[in-house]
C-alpha cells in the first residue's frame, strides 16, 4: 500500500474540516486537558505514599514505555483519520467502534468541620442522603456548567481562545506558591521528604501499579479528547514531536507542582509538630514547675532525657503527646482531601489567608476547566462526525444538551452522601475502563489496522518512519504492561473488601474516620462503573460479526484501504 494513496483518500473526505488557528493553541489544548487536578493532588500523594523520590522511579519507567507510546498512538490516529473516537476506531476496524463509546468541631480541626460540616453536610453513610441536594452546592455547578458552556459553545472553535488563559494561569499561581513556600518555616523538611527516595517500597507490586495507572489519569489517555484534538490538525503535522512535547511538560508540571505543594506540606507538619511540642513543653513547666522559657523546642529532647531519668514516676503519669516531625510528614491526603483539608490548614497558617486561598481555588478552578474542555470535546466531535443530529440543530445546541446532561449526572455528588460516590466514580469508573480502552487501541491499530498501514500513514505526516523504539513499544511492551497491569489491578482489589471511610460524630474513635464496608447494591454499582464504558467494546464486535456474516460488511465511507475490513 502507497503512503500516499491512504492519506490522499483521507485528505479529499476531510479537506472541509475545521482547524486549529494556530500550532501553539493545538499544543496549549492537548496540555491543558493532559495537565490537570491529578498533577496536583493525585501525583503528589503517590510521592508521599511510596517514600518520596522513590515513586519517580516506577513513574517514569511507565512514561517512557506506556505512557508517550500510547500519547503517540491517539495524536497519530486522530490526525491521520481527521475523526474524533468513535469514528477513528470505525475506520481502523468496524469491530472496534465500542471503543469510542467511553468516555464535629471540638473533637476535629477547624478545617476539618468547616469541610465536612458546612462545606458538604457530609452523612455517616453512603446510604443516606440527608436533605436531600445540598443547594450550595447546586448554585456552585450550576455556575461552573455555565462557565463551562461559554467557553465549549461551538467546541474548540470556541475554547481555543479561552485555553490561552485556562492552560497558563496555574503555572502563574505555581510560580507564586513556589516563591512563597519555600520561605515558610519547614520547607526543607517537606522537599528533603520529598527527594529522599525510600527505595524498599519499589519491592511493593502496588508502587509499580499505581505508577502506571497514574500514566492514564496523567496523561488523559484513553478519554478520546486528545484523538478528537488532533483530528483538527493539518495532515503535515509531526504528531511525534507533538507527543514527546506534551508528555514532557504534563511530567515537568506533575514535578514543578509537588515543589510547592511539599514545601506547604513540610510547613504544615511543622507547625504541627510545634503545636505538639508546645503543648508538652506546658504540661512539663506546670508540673515541675519549671520557669517559662527555660524548656523550649531545642532542648526539649534534652530536658525529656533528664526528668526519665530523675522523675521517672512523675513523668509517666503525664498525657505527653508523641511528637515526631516524621510521622507529621507521613500523613498523606489525596484527591479533595489534599486540596480542601490539608493545604488549606498550611494556607490559614500563612499571612492574609484569604489571597492565598483565593489564587489556590481558582488554580485548581482552571486546570479542571482546561481538563473538561477535551472531554466535551472527546463527545462533540463524535457526535458531529456520524451526523448523530440533524444539520439543522446548531452545534451551541448539541453541546447545551451535553452539558445539561452531565451537570444532571452531577447532581448525585452535591447529596449529603456525594464525597462517598465522588470517590467510587473516581476509583471504579475510570482506571479498569482505561487500562481496556488502551489495551484494545494497541491491538487494534497495531495488528487489526497493521502496524506497516500505521506507520505508512505516520511516515506521510511526520516525512519519516517510526524508529525501532515506536515499534518495540506499540507491538509488545505496551500491550504487555496494560495486560499485566490489569490482572494485577484486578488480583489486588479481589483480594480487598470494599470499603470506604466515613466522617461519623457518633464513632467511638472520632475524629478518626470509620471504615465502613460498601453495602451488596453499592458493589453492584461499582461493578457496573466498570462494565458500562467497556461493554461496547465486545457488542459492536458482536454487532458487526453477525451483520458481516448476513452480508452487511462494508468499509467506513473513505477511501481508506483497511485490510481489517476483511475479516
Amino acid at each position: 500500500m502507497e503512503a500516499n494513496g491512504v492519506n490522499d483518500g483521507v485528505l479529499e473526505n476531510k479537506e472541509e474540516r475545521a482547524k486549529w488557528d494556530n500550532k501553539f493553541q493545538y499544543i496549549l489544548s492537548c496540555v491543558g486537558f493532559a495537565v490537570g487536578l491529578g498533577n496536583v493532588w493525585r501525583f503528589p500523594y503517590f510521592c508521599q505514599t511510596y517514600g518520596g523520590g522513590a515513586f519517580l522511579i516506577p513513574y517514569f519507567i511507565a512514561l517512557i514505555i506506556e505512557g508517550i507510546p500510547l500519547l503517540h498512538l491517539e495524536l497519530a490516529i486522530g490526525q491521520h483519520f481527521r475523526r474524533g473516537s468513535i469514528g477513528v476506531w470505525r475506520s481502523i476496524s468496524p469491530y472496534l467502534g465500542g471503543i469510542g463509546f467511553i468516555k464535629e468541631c471540638e473533637q476535629s480541626t477547624s478545617v476539618d468541620y468547616f469541610w465536612y460540616r458546612e462545606t458538604l453536610n457530609i452523612s455517616p453513610d453512603i446510604s443516606l442522603i440527608g436533605d436531600g441536594l445540598q443547594w450550595r452546592m447546586v448554585l456552585c455547578l450550576v455556575a461552573t456548567w455555565l462557565i463551562l458552556y461559554l467557553c465549549v459553545t461551538r467546541g474548540f472553535e470556541s475554547f481555543g481562545k479561552a485555553i490561552y488563559f485556562t492552560a497558563t494561569f496555574p503555572y502563574f499561581v505555581l510560580l507564586i506558591f513556589l516563591v512563597r513556600g519555600l520561605t515558610l518555616p519547614g520547607a526543607i523538611n517537606g522537599l528533603v521528604y520529598l527527594i529522599t527516595p525510600e527505595l524498599t517500597v519499589l519491592s511493593q507490586p502496588r508502587v509499580w501499579l499505581d505508577a502506571a495507572v497514574q500514566i492514564f489519569f496523567s496523561l488523559s489517555l484513553g478519554f478520546g479528547g486528545l484523538i478528537a484534538f488532533s483530528s483538527y490538525n493539518s495532515m503535515k503535522n509531526n504528531c511525534e514531536v507533538d507527543a514527546v512535547t506534551v508528555a514532557v511538560i504534563n511530567s515537568f508540571t506533575s514535578i514543578f507542582a509537588s515543589i510547592p505543594v511539599f514545601s506547604m506540606l513540610g510547613f504544615k507538619a511543622t507547625m504541627a509538630f510545634w503545636d505538639c511540642l508546645n503543648e508538652n513543653i506546658l504540661l512539663l513547666s506546670n508540673e515541675f514547675d519549671i520557669q517559662d522559657g527555660n524548656i523550649t523546642k531545642e532542648n526539649y529532647v534534652s530536658w525529656i532525657s533528664y526528668l526519665n531519668a530523675t522523675q521517672y514516676d512523675r513523668i509517666t503519669l503525664l498525657d505527653l503527646k508523641s511528637c515526631d516531625l516524621q510521622n507529621f510528614l507521613n500523613q498523606g491526603a489525596s484527591g479533595t482531601g489534599l486540596a480542601f483539608i490539608a493545604f488549606t490548614e498550611a494556607i490559614v497558617r500563612m499571612p492574609v489567608p484569604q489571597i492565598w486561598a483565593i489564587l489556590f481555588f481558582l488554580m485548581l478552578f482552571t486546570l479542571g476547566l482546561s481538563s473538561m474542555f477535551g472531554n466535551i470535546e472527546s463527545i462533540l466531535t463524535p457526535f458531529l462526525d456520524l451526523k448523530v443530529f440533524p444539520k439543522y440543530i446548531p452545534k451551541e445546541m448539541i453541546t447545551a444538551m451535553i452539558c445539561l446532561v452531565s451537570f444532571l449526572f452531577a447532581l448525585i455528588f452535591t447529596t449529603s452522601s456525594g464525597n462517598y460516590w465522588l470517590a467510587i466514580f473516581d476509583k471504579y469508573g475510570t482506571a479498569l475502563p482505561l487500562l481496556i480502552v488502551a489495551f484494545f487501541e494497541l491491538i487494534g491499530v497495531t495488528y487489526m489496522y497493521g502496524i506497516n498501514n500505521f506507520c505508512d500513514g505516520l511516515e506521510f505526516m511526520t516525512g519519516r518512519r517510526p524508529n525501532i523504539y515506536w515499534h518495540v513499544t506499540w507491538r509488545f511492551i505496551s500491550p504487555l504492561l496494560l495486560f499485566i497491569v490489569f490482572v494485577a489491578y484486578v488480583a489486588i482489589e479481589m483480594q480487598q473488601h470494599l470499603s470506604y471511610e466515613t466522617w461519623n460524630p457518633d464513632y467511638a474513635e472520632f475524629p478518626k474516620k470509620e471504615e465502613k464496608e460498601y453495602a451488596g447494591w453499592v458493589i453492584f454499582i461499582c461493578a457496573f462503573l466498570v462494565i458500562l464504558p467497556t461493554i461496547f467494546i465486545p457488542l459492536t464486535a458482536l454487532y458487526q460479526f453477525i451483520k458481516c456474516k448476513f452480508g452487511g460488511c462494508q468499509k467506513e465511507g473513505s477511501s481508506i484501504d483497511n485490510p481489517a475490513f476483511e475479516l
